[in-house]
């Protein structure tokens, strides 16, 4: 349900930051490309954000933009791949160099990568060559995609998720809400619509 933290960094190590926002100090798992990429610790920094929801743990991944987050929500949708064995896979490759070995159906590079084997390298392939969209969403599309991954992390069915959603956006004072407010007022009201 975050788009992205923005706050003072106070610790990181090979696998995750730490990142301080108001009082509270978030633990964040990011790929080791990306952690390499930020500035020391006590400095700002933005990490755009992935929040997993299941039904005994809450983990909170980080990425250094959104395009590196979208190819993880992309791997995430390769059978047999979780969000550790994605975010062990962006530790080892640059986005574009990725796309680039999808697109030139490079199986031995990609077994290359950290936990790939040759099954699981082409099964990526034939799942997401030619599939990969990188627009910049808006961040309300964003958040609307986040609300919808965590109603259904909660069980709830894909579609009528999708549907709830864009019912409880479209409502009337639903946009009168401060953007600050609307992703809770929007959750809120979404799982009250599946639920009745």
């Amino acid at each position: 349900m975050f788009n992205s933290l923005y706050g003072t960094l106070t610790h990181k190590d090979d696998s995750k930051v730490f990142l301080e926002l108001n009082g509270i100090e978030w633990q964040i798992i990011m790929p080791f490309n990306s952690i390499t990429k930020l500035p020391p610790s006590g400095e700002k920094v933005r990490i755009y954000t992935y929040l997993q929801h299941s039904q005994d743990i809450m983990q909170l991944f980080g990425f250094s933009n959104p395009r590196e987050r979208t190819l993880f929500l992309d791997l995430l949708k390769v059978g047999g791949i979780g969000p550790k064995q994605a975010i062990k896979i962006l530790s080892g490759i640059e986005v574009d160099n990725f796309i680039k070995q999808l697109d030139d159906n490079d199986v031995d590079a990609l077994t290359r990568l950290p936990g790939l084997g040759k099954k699981t390298a082409q099964k990526i392939i034939l799942t997401l060559r030619g599939k990969l969209s990188f627009e910049e969403t808006p961040a309300s599309a964003a958040a609307d995609s986040d609300i919808i991954n965590a109603l259904v992390d909660m069980g709830f069915d894909r579609k009528a998720a999708e549907a709830a959603v864009k019912r409880a956006a479209e409502e009337e004072d639903t946009k009168a809400v401060p953007d600050s407010e609307k992703e809770q007022i929007i959750f809120r009201r979404a799982i009250i619509l599946l639920s009745s």
